[in-house]
């Protein structure tokens, strides 16, 4: 059940850092002077969030993808009999730039960047706005109480991680060394619909949900501490 853990405990604070900071830089610069941003503008800000954390969220799903893929792949050999080879995370990605060079370790770069630009372009808007709409801190500084940022988490991460399911579903079949070997991202979305049917895009949407629900909510509720204005040095902006 923890096949690939190592690859997600090494990357997921450098990819979540990324992703945090960049939309609170990039929301600083898309908003008015008097440090308001529409949803818009806001929406901008959490796609481009999305893109600039897919530098390590490809390599590090794809390894996890493999890792798991290849545990599967033991089991069965050990049912049959055969010889298993030991994998590791290192030894794959050694594999992977032998073979194929930088390139291989972005497989799949593709379904990942429109899974994650989507879901960032719906979680910072509506985890902005709710957080806005919750009761402020008794200090006069407007910012709201810590377990309403972590409801606000809760919540966006729950609508954003069900929303890009399908997308999900996707990407993970382009990463996976299966059986079954796509061309592309239409391929797959096209031959899925086929064979197994529009509910095959929601597979594991409820394990989703169970997953990255709570990461977001503690994530953001911590992180509204101010860590990333303080590390850029900048105001926190306003949604309208």
């Amino acid at each position: 059940m923890y096949r690939g853990s190592a690859v997600n405990i090494v990357l997921i604070t450098p990819e979540k850092a990324i992703k945090l900071t960049a939309n609170d830089f990039f929301r600083y610069h898309l908003a008015s002077d008097d440090g308001v941003i529409p949803l818009s503008r806001a929406t901008l800000a959490g796609g481009l969030a999305g893109l600039f954390q897919i530098v390590v969220t490809t390599p590090m799903e794809l390894l996890k993808i493999q890792m798991q893929d290849a545990g599967r792949v033991a089991a069965a050999d050990r049912a049959a009999g055969r010889e298993v080879k030991t994998i590791t995370a290192l030894g794959l990605t050694k594999t992977l730039l032998r073979e194929r060079g930088i390139f291989g370790l972005y497989k799949g770069v593709g379904a990942t960047g429109v899974r994650d630009i989507t879901f960032s372009m719906v979680y910072f808007p509506l985890m902005a706005w709710i957080n806005d709409q919750g009761p402020r801190k008794s200090d006069g500084s407007g910012e709201a109480v810590f377990y309403w940022s972590l409801i606000a988490g809760l919540l966006s991460g729950m609508t954003s991680a069900f929303m890009v399911t399908p997308f999900d579903v996707v990407k993970t079949r382009l990463q996976a060394d299966g059986e079954k070997k796509f061309k592309g991202i239409m391929d797959c979305v096209n031959r899925t619909l086929k064979e197994e049917g529009i509910s095959a895009f929601f597979k594991g949407g409820l394990c989703r949900i169970m997953v990255l629900a709570p990461l977001f909510g503690i994530a953001q509720m911590f992180y509204f501490l101010g860590v990333g204005e303080k590390i850029l040095g900048i105001e926190r902006t306003k949604s309208v």
